[in-house]
């Protein structure tokens, strides 16, 4: 017996075709309801009657992108970067790569590159933290914590005291 991995989108498909294999829906209402064309959820119900719900999981799961840059380019440009723009954000990376290197490349991947190389820190990378972290005891009851707060705890019966807390 095999393990699938699906997503849930998948999971509510294959419960929407059982319904349908099973005649309590028709293919249009299983369309409407999976939010997709009559004709696709045909398609849907042959792999499903043909392969189960395995015929459902997405076939290009696990594979790389057909839009994916290729690797020699994302070198060449990294290179580039490193070796002229190394200092520059990525809008500004990318403006100069257009122009002088006839290099297309949007600022979003660009940046994604610059991150991956280790060029550029987004953001929140960049940002220092706001507080010195206190670093936890090695056993417990070491961290002693003491407040005292001036307050009238007598009310009018006697003077303004501290309450020490330890």
């Amino acid at each position: 017996m095999a393990v699938l991995r699906m997503s849930t989108e998948e999971l509510s498909r294959v419960e929407t075709l059982v319904q349908v294999a099973s005649g309590r829906l028709t293919v249009t209402e299983a369309a409407r309801i999976m939010g997709i064309t009559r004709r696709h959820a045909h398609r849907l119900l042959t792999r499903f009657m043909d392969d189960g719900s395995s015929g459902l999981i997405s076939r290009r799961r696990g594979r790389p992108s057909n839009r994916r840059m290729d690797d020699a380019i994302r070198t060449r440009i990294v290179a580039l970067v490193r070796e002229h723009y190394y200092d520059f954000g990525p809008t500004l990376a990318a403006e100069y790569l257009a122009e002088r290197h006839d290099i297309r490349v949007s600022r979003e991947t660009l940046r994604k590159l610059m991150i991956e190389a280790g060029i550029w820190r987004d953001r929140v990378a960049r940002r220092p933290r706001p507080y010195q972290p206190r670093y936890r005891r090695d056993c417990r009851g070491e961290l002693i914590q003491i407040d005292g707060s001036k307050h009238w705890w007598f009310e009018d019966r006697g003077p303004q005291c501290t309450l020490l807390v330890y």
